[in-house]
């Protein structure tokens, strides 16, 4: 999880995404970014909203009225959301909190710790993270290898299971990064045949109609 400092002189921490309308009543299930979200989602909290620009909630906040976990969903309730019609404005929207300077959130961290930092694959130096993209689904790492150019830059999905270890006191993230998301990956048709490309064809040896 990334805490991003979206408002100057303010760190917000992101907590949920609104996946869909629940019910007629103005409930929305949410998506969690957070170990807590029985302390994050009581009566009164307010969250920093994230929509496109050409929402109508752009720059707005919203208030918590009543949080609950219905058949095994987490669902929220705001504060003059209070039908499905009005509910279906805020999907997708993520939600973001102020966050005090001396609180601390488990697996998180702000851009500012995680750019720059060295990143590390099998216990080699590849590359070096350029910034962070925050996008709906999850967090991006964008890195730019070493050996690939300045121009360069690889999107490293922020999950556990891709960047297993963030250790911002020694200057590094550790990947494990699927096949073909830093290389490319040999042409399998050549290799299923046998074929290097890189030779020339034998003399005599003809293509067969």
């Amino acid at each position: 999880m990334v805490s991003k400092d979206r408002n100057q002189g303010k760190n917000q921490l992101r907590v949920g995404r609104l996946v869909k309308a629940h019910g007629l009543k103005g409930a929305l299930k949410l998506e969690l970014y957070t170990d807590n979200p029985e302390r994050r989602f009581v009566t009164g909290a307010e969250f920093t909203l994230q929509v496109p620009e050409a929402s109508p909630w752009h720059g707005k906040s919203v208030t918590v009225r009543e949080y609950r976990v219905m058949n095994g969903n987490p669902v929220v309730f705001f504060e003059d959301i209070e039908d499905r019609e009005a509910a279906e404005g805020l999907v997708r929207a993520i939600l973001w909190i102020d966050q005090d300077a001396d609180e601390a959130e488990d697996d998180a961290w702000y851009d500012h710790q995680l750019v720059g930092l060295d990143v590390v694959r099998d216990e080699t130096v590849i590359g070096k993270v350029a910034r962070v993209e925050h996008m709906p689904a999850q967090d991006l790492l964008i890195v730019r290898p070493s050996d690939l150019g300045a121009e360069r830059e690889v999107m490293v999905p922020f999950v556990k299971a891709i960047v297993p270890s963030v250790d911002v006191a020694a200057g590094r993230v550790v990947i494990t990064p699927p096949a073909g998301l830093f290389e490319e990956l040999p042409d399998a048709g050549a290799d299923a045949a046998g074929i290097d490309e890189s030779k020339p064809a034998a003399e005599g040896d003809a293509a067969v109609d």
